[in-house]
């Protein structure tokens, strides 16, 4: 009898299981940015998280949980529990991040293979961008007095080994100049210090300052791209002046290792349908952001291939106090 009774509440429980992941979403869902609002992630989620919310037709909630330079807010959702309740929305930093913690001797955050891929949908190089008020009208002019004076030019980042940190290391790595690296907690809090002085340059994604250099507050003087960005068509690549620095800031959509397959292709789906959603069409239009959409085994491939270029990448910055 007591079997019997086991086997028909396994039965039950499976049953109410497999409901619930074919009945998923039921509630909620929250994304994940791991920074401050203001940054390209913050600024894809939010119609993201908008679009997705009418397809799955679930509230779709941005949560900001910046620190570490996104760390925090990754390996949360590294953590969470694989329901498809938490899902992340993060930047190619999150590559650089597990790479980083080894070179500075301390546990890891989180790894790569506690986080799947759904998709990618966009993947700007970042720009390098000054006050409009700044003596440097070239990116050879920042390098010339960059060199003149080592360490004298402050610029702003989202923090050690972020997205907006390693792409100027890789510039002054080439140029064999050093200048001030100030961290900060995302990019909004490092294009608001640039715009007040605080810092005289920084490297970012486009739509974080495309809204500034349209209202005649920020000048960009070249871009990481293997070519020139539509929007810019006036601003030459780093590669095109002889400078061997090239760098994607890429937004992708995550969710913790263990989510049922079953969740996992509902979100694809839903990513899928997002991306030619025409609202959501329309708020990256007005950033300036072109949609590079990969579905998760595209996105898996580039993934795993970006992670080894950004690890040795990091490797050769080395250690950074």
């Amino acid at each position: 009898m007591f079997h019997r009774f086991t086997a028909a509440a396994a039965f039950a429980l499976a049953a109410t299981g497999a409901f619930a992941q074919s009945d998923y979403p039921a509630r909620a869902i929250t994304m994940v940015v791991p920074f401050p609002p203001g940054g390209v992630a913050d600024i894809t989620a939010r119609p993201v998280a908008e679009a997705m919310g009418r397809i799955l037709k679930q509230p779709v909630v941005v949560e900001n949980k910046a620190g570490a330079g996104g760390g925090v807010g990754m390996s949360y959702v590294a953590k969470a529990k694989p329901d498809g309740y938490i899902v992340l929305l993060a930047l190619s930093s999150i590559s650089i991040i597990p790479e980083a913690d080894k070179i500075l001797g301390r546990e890891p955050m989180f790894t790569l293979n506690q986080l799947v891929p759904i998709a990618r949908f966009t993947a700007d190089p970042t720009v390098l961008a000054v006050r409009a008020d700044s003596p440097w009208k070239s990116a050879k002019d920042m390098v010339e007095a960059a060199k003149k004076a080592p360490g004298s030019i402050p610029y702003g980042s989202s923090g050690n080994y972020g997205t907006m940190h390693v792409p100027m290391e890789m510039l002054t790595a080439t140029t064999g100049t050093k200048m001030l690296h100030v961290p900060y907690t995302g990019a909004g809090p490092a294009v608001v210090a640039l715009l007040g002085g605080s810092v005289d340059a920084l490297s970012t994604g486009p739509s974080s300052v495309m809204g500034h250099v349209k209202g005649g507050k920020v000048r960009v003087l070249a871009s990481w791209g293997d070519a020139r960005l539509a929007q810019l068509p006036d601003v030459p690549t780093l590669k095109e002046l002889g400078y061997d620095a090239q760098f994607s800031q890429w937004t992708g959509l995550f969710v913790p290792a263990g989510t049922p397959p079953e969740v996992v292709a509902k979100l694809r789906e839903a990513a899928r349908a997002v991306v030619n959603d025409e609202t959501f069409k329309a708020a990256l239009g007005k950033v300036e952001t072109a949609i590079q959409y990969l579905d998760a085994p595209q996105f898996q491939s580039f993934w795993d291939a970006d992670s080894r270029k950004l690890a040795d990448v990091v490797k050769k910055i080395g250690k950074v106090e």
